[in-house]
């Protein structure tokens, strides 16, 4: 699929020579600084040493001091708990987190995961009923119940109180809980608005500390849950998210949680963790337990203290994982089939496929496989409970949720945000709805955001690349939205030796400039170069820089995204 290379070009040469002269690194390296905000010396010391003390205060935050006298009355009164999370990642890991940190002080506590299939996303009755049959006196709500204000109603007729933890976008009206912790509430003042739903469990336990004036150690143990929970949410790796993210992944790669060391195991990978390959590794294990049958395992399994407990049960999410790679492989060669049968759905700005017995769990992978393929904002559906309920997933620059808005009057419940949401439709209106889904895209995306991009932060020469520029990038680390792994071009590149095709359709090469090095080169799903790269034929490509470590032999890669064989 063609892609855009897409170039920064508001660059501030003055910014860029100055930074790099204070930090004397080389000055493309000080062009990607300046593109992401870090212009004078102080910026950069604060970005390059990420410092528990730039931590927040967690008192800053909206409701805090109400939460965590609620809490503290609860364990005096040995009142019931309940710490209630949603069934994904951040979900799971903020519940296991909650429910740990505050088991140090009570034993009248109790987690509870709502299941994916039967009760669907955020807080339901069904879990407030079965709070109430048990007791309990507080609910603290992780990861969701920013827009549950009638559950929370429900419970307060119930005389439930509910402490919610979320960092969703909240409604007009904030739900009448006890507590409502949200830094995206418009009277919310605390200054990082980005955090994960565990990241405010995080710092709801972090509060508890202060109040109690209890070691920092009791909340700072869980930065790997943490930052997990930042990696897989696909949040923002800036400002708190980037030193919970940083030390989450010190702890990971130096010492992590029993249930995490053990699969990390089962991952075949024990060390030098990224943000990348906790993303692809441990996320889509964690996240198999609720899509295949219940999110209680992955949480039994966070919260395992025993090896033996915490290896069976990332043995289970293992085999739930090869289990949902299965369905959703199978699934999207079906939906793959059913586009490319109907000529009119392959000419659509818009893909919206539906099939009563695709699993409920793995249709959003599908519907991002989809995106993948076809570039375009993309609908999944299946049968549950009598309707049609789906994924949605969009392109960059594309607002899928104001999209649905437009669609709303057809919709029975939909919820998400810019580039992913979930939907709730009656039979009877899915052909309707498909096509004022079409007319509303086709009206209002922009034809470019219909081709994907490579954002490119700079250009560079070979002779630029060597350890100490690696090493200094490296430091950028840890990569992730607002702050990712930089991409560079270099042109008038030559072939060396013969391109091999590994894999797939892997592109394997080895390339060099005039007068530079020769680098080892893989482009991953790029195998349709092999026949158009020709020896002594000049072309440009765009990559990231990777260190490639084989049989404890290290050299730097070039991972290329996009190669232009130049006229």
């Amino acid at each position: 699929m063609e892609k855009r290379w897409v170039f920064n070009e508001n660059i501030e040469q003055e910014k860029v020579e100055e930074l790099s002269h204070l930090l004397t690194i080389d000055k493309s390296l000080a062009e990607i600084l300046v593109q992401r905000g870090i212009k004078t010396f102080e910026q950069a010391k604060y970005f390059f040493r990420p410092q528990l003390a730039h931590l927040h205060d967690p008192f800053l935050m909206k409701d805090m001091e109400t939460a965590v006298e609620r809490i503290e009355k609860a364990i005096e009164l040995k009142q019931s708990i309940l710490i209630y999370g949603d069934y994904d990642v951040d979900g799971t890991t903020a519940v296991a987190l909650a429910y740990q940190f505050f088991r140090n002080f009570t034993s009248h506590i109790d987690f509870y995961i709502p299941d994916r299939h039967t009760e669907g996303y955020g807080i339901s009755t069904q879990g407030i009923d079965y709070a109430h049959a048990n007791e309990v006196d507080l609910i603290i709500a992780l990861d969701c119940g920013i827009r549950s204000n009638d559950k929370i109603d429900y419970a307060n007729n119930l005389g439930i109180d509910f402490i919610i933890c979320d960092h969703h976008l909240p409604s007009d009206e904030i739900p009448k809980a006890v507590a409502v912790l949200d830094p995206k509430r418009v009277d919310c003042e605390y200054p990082f608005k980005e955090l994960s739903g565990c990241g405010i469990g995080f710092k709801l336990a972090q509060a508890y500390c202060t109040f109690k004036d209890l070691p920092d150690e009791l909340y700072e143990q869980y930065f790997d849950l943490c930052m997990v929970s930042i990696a897989a949410d696909i949040v923002p790796i800036v400002d708190e998210n980037r030193v919970l993210a940083y030390y989450g992944l010190k702890k990971l790669n130096e010492n992590p949680s029993t249930g995490l060391k053990s699969l990390m195991q089962i991952a075949g990978k024990t060390d030098n963790y990224s943000i990348m390959d906790v993303v692809f590794m441990l996320a889509p294990r964690i996240n198999a337990a609720g899509r295949m049958g219940h999110a209680n395992e992955a949480v039994k399994m966070l919260l395992s203290e025993e090896d033996f407990i915490a290896d069976e049960q990332s043995s289970l999410i293992n085999l739930q994982n090869t289990e949902r790679k299965s369905f959703d492989q199978n699934i999207t060669l079906e939906a793959l089939a059913i586009i490319e049968q109907d000529e009119v759905l392959m000419n659509r700005k818009t893909t919206v496929v539906f099939q009563e017995s695709w699993n409920k769990g793995v249709i959003g992978i599908v519907a991002s496989r989809l995106t993948e393929k076809y570039y375009r904002p993309t609908i999944v559906l299946t049968e549950s409970n009598g309707n049609y309920t789906g994924s949605a997933r969009s392109v960059v620059g594309y607002d899928l949720y104001e999209a649905l808005v437009e669609c709303s009057d057809l919709l029975i419940q939909f919820g998400g945000h810019k580039y992913a949401a979930g939907l709730t439709i009656s039979p009877e209106n899915l052909p309707l709805f498909s096509e004022r889904f079409e007319q509303v895209v086709s009206k209002s995306i922009d034809p470019a955001l219909l081709i994907p991009e490579i954002n490119i932060d700079t250009t560079v020469d070979f002779t630029q690349i060597n350890a100490k520029f690696f090493r200094i990038l490296n430091q950028m680390a840890p990569f992730g939205p607002q702050n990712m792994a930089p991409i560079f071009t270099t042109h008038e590149v030559i072939l060396v030796g013969t391109p091999q095709i590994v894999g797939t359709n892997h592109l394997k090469i080895n390339v060099k400039q005039q007068n530079s090095t020769i680098f080892e080169a893989i482009g991953f799903n790029l195998g349709e170069f092999e026949k158009l790269l020709k020896p002594n034929q000049a072309f440009s490509i765009c990559y990231t820089i990777e260190e490639n470590n084989w049989r404890d032999k290290k050299r730097l890669q070039l991972n290329i995204k996009g190669i232009k064989i130049e006229e």
